[in-house]
């Protein structure tokens, strides 16, 4: 086999080692490089202007053969230059001429393009490709990122949407809506009242199981007489009038009045002042010497003021025929206030104890039905001491049982319980309303975060699109040099075929 045919096959990686070993380099070539570099630096400070060397200085590391390049397009336009023993008298040619010199010295020039050619394949596209690569996933986690975004603005929607339903409110002011929904509760807690007549039985079946006509007291007057005031509970009578405390939703506390003065409300616009001591004046009273024992009380003469009223008081008229009418001991005829002005159910005193009973009767009837659903319910009759007790089976018991769930599920309902907090607590409007905006300015942040995910996206993607068209041309960059090599080490073995292998690109 002709030795011409045998191609060289040379590792890419191992090509400057290849290059030293057969010593077509010398091993220090690095410290003579940087001196042509510096040239080539100070030469490209003077170009002609050339759209030849124009493109082919951008973006491209300058090598032995670019200046190959460099030198025929300037031998263009320094011809005028050239004398009659064919050289140049441009300095321009004379400096990239000596940059030639110093690069063929030792085989310089082929030393720096494996290096160069080493570097692009290691380093330089895989770089680049990683970069593009890396966009592309930023890319991808910015769109994931908005997605989920999306999930979770409409979870707090939802979750808004859902607690608006439960406060009966349309969302749009809320503050001012939740104040408005306040005054039905009056309305609902009179409706749940209603609902309360229909365990009389299961009341009264629980009576007879503790031998105590007196047991659930709540539920008994609010079955009978309904959601009635407190007052009412409380003294068997219903009041004259009631005077409720008001509800106030101000936030900003009234002014105090100044040290020294009370105010007694609208009196003209004007505070009473008792003084500097804070003492009452009553005046002048001339002549008037009080002298009192302690629990003597003067009450004047009353023979003198019965002679200028001209009549005599005869204390020994009836009652009934002077036609006053004197009332009994109690709170007959009464005002409500305070706690007392409440119904049974708004009270926060006496709704807790009508809940606790309800769920102390809930308690007996699930007993009861657990006792009648067990196998052995003779033994457990006797035991719980129930024969003599109304008759009543599984299924009644179970009726009572759903009827006191439905009191349960309806006196402590989301709505019954917000509206019962607001009423008794004029911060709590302003934490619901707070809870509700925080909600609503969550979704307008996720919806800011999305809007800057997408753009963050398209960025990304740009960039990713920018570098390839660099890509590109580092890859062909590298390919040239590549096959520049080949060509100049294949001279040097009689133009046998030389392959860089390892060069993935």
């Amino acid at each position: 086999m002709n030795e011409a045919d045998i191609p060289i096959d040379i590792h890419a990686g191992k090509l400057q080692d290849w290059l030293v070993s057969r010593r077509i380099v010398n091993k220090n070539w690095h410290l003579n490089v940087r001196d042509v570099r510096s040239k080539i630096s100070s030469a490209l400070t003077d170009m002609p202007a050339h759209d030849g060397l124009v493109q082919l200085l951008k973006g491209a590391h300058i090598n032995y053969f670019h200046c190959q390049q460099i030198i025929d397009i300037l031998k263009m336009t320094e011809a005028d230059t050239k004398n009659v023993f064919g050289r140049y008298g441009s300095q321009r040619m004379k400096d990239w001429q000596e940059i030639l010199r110093l690069y063929e010295k030792d085989s310089l020039y082929l030393a720096e393009a494996a290096q160069i050619l080493v570097r692009n394949i290691n380093y330089e596209v895989p770089g680049i490709r990683k970069q593009i690569k890396n966009f592309e996933q930023l890319a991808e986690e910015a769109e994931k990122k908005i997605e989920d975004l999306k999930r979770s603005e409409n979870v707090v929607l939802g979750e808004y949407h859902t607690l608006c339903k439960q406060l009966g409110i349309a969302g749009e002011n809320i503050r001012q809506e939740l104040v408005v929904k306040v005054g039905e509760l009056p309305k609902m807690l009179n409706d749940i009242a209603g609902t309360v007549s229909a365990l009389k039985k299961a009341i009264e079946l629980y009576s007879a199981f503790l031998g105590n006509e007196g047991c659930l007291p709540i539920l008994r007057h609010v079955a009978s007489s309904g959601n009635t005031t407190v007052y009412e509970f409380l003294y068997s009578e219903p009041p004259l009038s009631i005077e409720e405390p008001p509800v106030k939703f101000e936030q900003k506390e009234k002014e105090q009045a100044p040290v020294g003065e009370i105010d007694f409300g609208d009196a003209g616009g004007e505070a009473i002042d008792f003084g500097d001591a804070g003492q009452i004046d009553f005046g002048a009273v001339e002549n008037a010497e009080i002298n009192l024992e302690v629990g003597d009380i003067d009450w004047g003469a009353p023979e003198e003021a019965a002679a200028q009223d001209g009549n005599e008081i005869d204390f020994n008229i009836s009652l009934e025929e002077s036609g006053i009418v004197v009332e009994g001991d109690g709170n007959a005829g009464g005002v409500a206030k305070g706690d007392e002005a409440y119904t049974v159910c708004d009270s926060p005193v006496y709704r807790e104890k009508f809940i606790n009973e309800l769920l102390e009767l809930e308690a007996f009837l699930k007993m009861r039905l657990y006792e009648l659903s067990t196998a052995d319910k003779v033994q457990i009759l006797s035991l719980t001491m129930m024969d003599n007790f109304p008759d009543h089976d599984t299924k009644s018991l179970t009726q009572m049982l759903s009827q006191v769930d439905v009191v349960y599920s309806q006196i402590n309902s989301q709505l019954i319980q917000h509206l019962h907090r607001i009423k008794h607590s004029a911060k709590y409007v302003d934490i619901l309303t707070s809870k509700l905006k925080q909600k609503l300015l969550a979704i307008d942040k996720m919806k800011d975060t999305a809007k800057l995910m997408k753009e963050k996206t398209i960025a990304f993607r740009q960039q990713g699109v920018d570098l390839k068209p660099t890509l590109a041309k580092v890859i062909e960059q590298t390919k040239t040099l590549q096959g520049q090599i080949e060509k100049d080490i294949s001279k040097r073995y009689k133009n046998r075929v030389v392959n860089l292998m390892g060069a993935n690109l």
